[in-house]
């Protein structure tokens, strides 16, 4: 599995990153740029070692701010990013997969079948503590997690080669979810949300938006979704629930990342990315070298003292991990404290990315050339980036 971090390039970004023994992606949207009423930043930090084994910690570079937006959108915002020194992008390339590679993973699946349908995007809350551990993360393909305000971040988890019969604690969708959901041609499942939010996910998605109160149990279950812990998904049932009532799940076109086995060289030694959003919420990915992943630690309260420990799949046990994290850089549009967008279709050129794998850290760039298909990773030199399969 893959993992996504979106990190700002003015306010707050994304990268990327994948789980233990299941293919994926981990993208972690982080803040490249802002225009915002004040959010504080969160700082990414770099921690690992030289090739002499001397460690060193490095912070990465955080976003500036811009000026405070006026009003919340009535569709997925149209603004742009501020474009950069960068070329005229190419045409993207877009590899030829074998029938039954999942082509957001490289891997080859079991039932090719699995493959005729559109991916299932649900919305899994990392805050209050008290959710935690996670449902169904390591079945995921690919994981995005980007900041929600106030200190928290959460994930939006993505199943298309594998389902998890649980996934959660399920939570409320957000404005960029509509730009991801279309990228990917998801349906997405959110335990509801603001109603402007609610009205422009709508608006983008129709009937691939999928709210709590709007579904039966099975394939969403729960007492409420204001209770951080008490709501459920079931991907697969989501699937069958979509065939059922008549939903487009035509699959789409998902080809845009590229898979190889042999490691690029890595600019630098990257084994552990340490992200704050507060002294009291961490996020840690640590390179397991016997395993070849990052593996997830965050902090938790042991008797009034923060500690970091080992995250885990309350479906498996398994540690939650990723063969490849993705840091996007992405511009931050926020509203209020903790309702925000993210320019991702719109952003103009080549944005930067930082790709962890196999235990080094590469320089990197994403793109959204087609509003309905995947994000495009590529090296500064405008070659594919090799992604570990």
């Amino acid at each position: 599995m893959d993992m996504i971090r979106l990190k700002s390039s003015g306010c707050y970004n994304t990268s990327m990153h994948k789980s233990i023994l299941v293919p994926g992606l981990l993208l972690v949207l982080s803040l490249a740029s802002c225009t915002t009423v004040g959010t504080p930043d969160s700082v990414a930090i770099l921690e690992s070692q030289e090739k002499e084994g001397a460690d060193f910690v490095e912070e990465l570079a955080s976003p500036t701010l811009n000026q405070t937006p006026t009003q919340i959108p009535t569709a997925v915002p149209t603004a742009t990013a501020t474009p950069g020194p960068s070329p005229t992008p190419a045409p993207a390339t877009y590899f030829y997969f074998e029938e039954g590679v999942n082509p957001l993973t490289g891997l080859s699946v079991s039932d090719p079948s699995v493959l005729n349908r559109r991916p299932v995007m649900i919305k899994v809350s990392n805050w209050p503590r008290e959710g935690r551990p996670h449902a169904g993360l390591t079945s995921a393909d690919l994981v995005f997690e980007y900041f929600i305000g106030y200190q928290m971040n959460r994930f939006l988890a993505v199943y298309y080669g594998e389902d998890a019969g649980v996934v959660g604690p399920v939570r409320s969708g957000r404005l960029v979810d509509a730009q991801l959901a279309q990228l990917y041609q998801g349906l997405l499942a959110y335990g509801n949300a603001d109603p402007q939010v609610d009205e422009v996910l709508f608006e983008v998605l129709g009937e691939r938006s999928l709210t709590f109160n709007a579904l039966p149990c099975p394939p969403m279950c729960g007492e409420s979704t204001h209770s951080a812990t008490g709501v459920f998904a079931d991907s697969g049932a989501l699937t069958a629930y979509a065939r059922e009532n008549g939903i487009d799940n035509s699959p789409p076109d998902l080809r845009g990342m590229y898979f190889q086995s042999e490691p690029p060289v890595g600019d630098a030694s990257g084994l552990k990315l340490r992200v704050e959003y507060a002294n009291f919420s961490i996020m840690e990915w640590r390179y397991d070298p016997e395993i070849g992943n990052y593996q997830l630690w965050e902090e938790f309260d042991r008797e009034g003292v923060l500690e970091m420990g080992l995250m885990t799949d309350r479906n498996n046990d398994k540690a939650v991990a990723f063969e490849n994290v993705i840091v996007m850089y992405a511009e931050y549009l926020e509203y209020a404290p903790s309702l925000h967008d993210i320019v991702l279709q719109g952003a103009q050129g080549y944005q930067p990315a930082l790709l962890f794998r196999d235990g080094r850290v590469n320089y990197a760039t994403w793109r959204a050339p087609e509003t309905e298909r995947p994000i495009v990773f590529e090296t500064p030199d405008g070659e594919p980036l090799p992604l570990k399969p």
